[in-house]
């Protein structure tokens, strides 16, 4: 692991310092990975300053892994005046200079909208990566339970269903949507039998979980003998999670990575946190 010294000014503004044997390392020809965290705002310059700078040093590769791509739920504007800030992040991260062998690399897991990736520059090579490997532990673990109900993929509407369908085809799956019932908009059954099965809702992220709560109580209504969820980058912001801790028998299961690393930590069950560094090391060290 590399070293870099995160300290700030008194005005607030990052102060940092690459560690000097870690300089030497790249310059002389090393391979350089950096992690980046830009799930704030505040988050977001300090990182992009280091990342232009370890790029400048001439790695022989350069990747910059994006556990997060935060702005990607502002990926298209439906009026005059909206600002798609996914593609103003994308424009900041095809800025990364060049290393020693070409493009740097920008690796970013379960993007929100796949047309996402074309938002970025030639200037760098983009790579979409995703957390589903850790899905499909858990799925054959519900599937080897001895007399346990067999698992069963729900997407809860049909974004879900384009994101992950084809990385889940082996199994049986539900489908879902959302329909008017009044003033108010709640998730039925569209396609498939939930009916004995071990019912598990997967979807990119959360914020307010609404969705996953409406989509379990329709399962359970329709018969499912258990509901787990996965759910890869947990928002959830002004501690929204907290519902899930109120509906007591609901979930089994509430999966989620540790992509938003300040909220994962803050988590209760029943979530359970499952951590992605076994895929980026994976990735690192070319075994994928």
């Amino acid at each position: 692991l590399g070293g870099c010294s995160w300290q700030a000014f008194e005005d607030g503004f990052p102060n940092l310092t690459i560690d000097a044997a870690d300089v030497d390392a790249i310059e002389n020809g090393a391979e350089c990975a950096f992690l980046a965290c830009l799930d704030t705002p505040a988050a977001v310059f300090g990182n992009m300053a280091l990342i232009y700078a370890l790029a400048q040093l001439g790695a022989r590769h350069f990747r910059v892994l994006v556990p997060f791509f935060a702005t990607g739920t502002m990926e298209r504007v439906d009026a005059v005046g909206q600002v798609a800030t996914a593609a103003a992040m994308a424009r900041i991260l095809s800025a990364t200079p060049h290393c020693g062998s070409g493009p740097s690399t920008v690796v970013v897991y379960d993007v929100h909208a796949l047309q996402e990736q074309f938002y970025f520059s030639d200037n760098v090579h983009v790579q979409l990566k995703s957390a589903v490997p850790l899905l499909h532990e858990k799925l054959a673990e519900l599937a080897a339970r001895p007399g346990g109900p067999a698992p069963v993929v729900v997407y809860p509407d049909d974004g879900s269903a384009k994101r992950f369908a084809p990385r889940l085809a082996e199994y049986e799956s539900v489908r879902c949507s959302k329909v008017r019932d009044g003033d108010a908009r709640v998730v039925a059954i569209k396609e498939g039998e939930a009916a004995g099965r071990h019912c598990v809702i997967v979807d990119d992220l959360a914020r307010t979980g609404g969705t996953l709560i409406e989509c379990a109580r329709a399962l359970k209504a329709a018969g499912a003998a258990a509901v787990s969820a996965f759910v890869v980058h947990a928002v959830f912001p002004d501690e929204s999670w907290r519902q899930f801790c109120d509906e007591e028998g609901l979930f089994e299961h509430v999966w989620v990575t540790d992509t938003v690393g300040p909220v994962a930590e803050e988590l209760l069950p029943p979530f359970e946190v499952l951590s992605i560094a076994p895929l980026l090391s994976k990735l690192l060290r070319g075994a994928e």
